[in-house]
């Protein structure tokens, strides 16, 4: 009879090193947050982040008015409710040197960048002057110059290709990370899994980043996946996770803080969960008829992000009408983008052969 085989835990085994129980220390990041939850900012440092949100907020509904309008087609993914995430996040990063890949949902990440309101607009309404030149649209647009790799509408794909760019900046040694962006139903992909394994493995400078919005189109997490931490699924594969309030631009961006210092240091890539809300539906398309009126109002009226930071400017001594300044201005830059966006010609026929293959890179 063939000898049973011996359980890794057999009895006088060795036990697991200091130095291994170190390495496994999964928590670690997590711990570091939970010291100091939120992100001393400073006066300057509210107001960029309140801007920086309140224009993604009023280009995401001035989009929708647009698209109800007939001047924007096909797919169109509000980011209405997530804006502290994408500026939390982005507002750490090193401009010109880190680089950013996300899925479908991609207007509110651009504006984050400082990429301009007018070239985003213009690519939605499918004009030349759009940063995709009118091809892409709402959901694949690109920008080398920023180091934004898309704006990409395969679900899951963009966190195999954002393994690829953190192998580039480990390959050129330049000292940058790739933040990589998807949703709670991407997370359920395997290509996901297959590039968490290969990034822990090579130790690749890469966030993956699951903005958990809570619904996957119109199923609740809770119905598609049997891990709904989406933090821990990095355990496998000995990437540390973190769990953050991704309605509150102060604790992302400190969740960043610590996320980045660790990547940077050469210890691998982090898994980070930003728990967030959208308030439209899944697209334009979407009547979002899997939710109550009362839990979408709950969200607005309890968890707005734009709402906590702006008490926060109030209570470190900006005035109401310090605020609506910024809001008018910020309504007429939207406004400014729109109307560019409309008197901006569609693109020539003889740009349907252009971009179809890599000529120069």
């Amino acid at each position: 009879m063939a000898k049973a085989a011996t359980p890794k835990a057999a009895k006088g085994a060795a036990a697991p090193s200091a130095d291994d129980a170190a390495d496994f220390a999964l928590r670690s990041l997590q711990q570091a947050l939970e010291k100091q939850k939120r992100f001393k900012a400073d006066g300057d440092d509210l107001l960029h982040f309140y801007e920086q949100m309140l224009l993604i907020r009023r280009f995401e509904e001035k989009a929708g008015q647009l698209y109800g309008l007939g001047l924007i087609g096909g797919f169109c993914h509000l980011y209405i409710g997530q804006e502290a995430v994408a500026v939390g996040l982005q507002s750490a990063l090193t401009e010109g040197l880190d680089s950013v890949i996300t899925g479908y949902r991609d207007h509110g990440h651009m504006l984050a960048y400082g990429i301009d309101p007018k070239v985003i607009m213009a690519e939605l309404t499918g004009r030349a002057a759009g940063i995709s030149k009118g091809k892409g649209g709402s959901m694949h647009m690109f920008s080398t110059e920023h180091k934004f790799y898309g704006g990409h509408g395969i679900v899951g794909a963009q966190v195999s290709l954002g393994g690829g760019l953190a192998l580039a900046h480990q390959y050129n040694d330049d000292g940058g990370l790739c933040l990589a962006y998807f949703g709670d139903g991407a997370a359920n992909q395997g290509q996901v899994y297959e590039t968490m394994n290969m990034a822990s493995l090579w130790k690749l400078p890469i966030v993956f980043v699951v903005e958990n919005n809570q619904y996957a189109m119109g199923t609740a997490v809770k119905r598609s996946s049997a891990e709904t931490e989406f933090y821990r699924r990095g355990t496998a594969f000995r990437i540390p996770g973190m769990e953050v309030n991704g309605m509150d631009v102060l604790e992302v961006r400190q969740a960043a803080e610590i996320a980045f210092a660790h990547v940077r240091g050469g210890n691998g890539p982090v898994l980070m969960e930003c728990n967030t809300y959208r308030y439209r539906g899944h697209s334009m398309s979407d009547p979002a008829k899997y939710r109550t009126r009362e839990e979408v109002q709950e969200q607005r009226d309890h968890h707005d992000p734009i709402e906590r930071v702006k008490k926060d400017l109030t209570e470190a001594g900006v005035n109401e009408d310090k605020l609506k300044e910024i809001d008018r201005a910020i309504r007429a830059t939207v406004a400014e983008a729109a109307d560019f966006a409309e008197q901006s010609p569609e693109p020539q026929a003889s740009e349907l052969y252009t971009d179809v293959l890599v000529e120069e890179y």
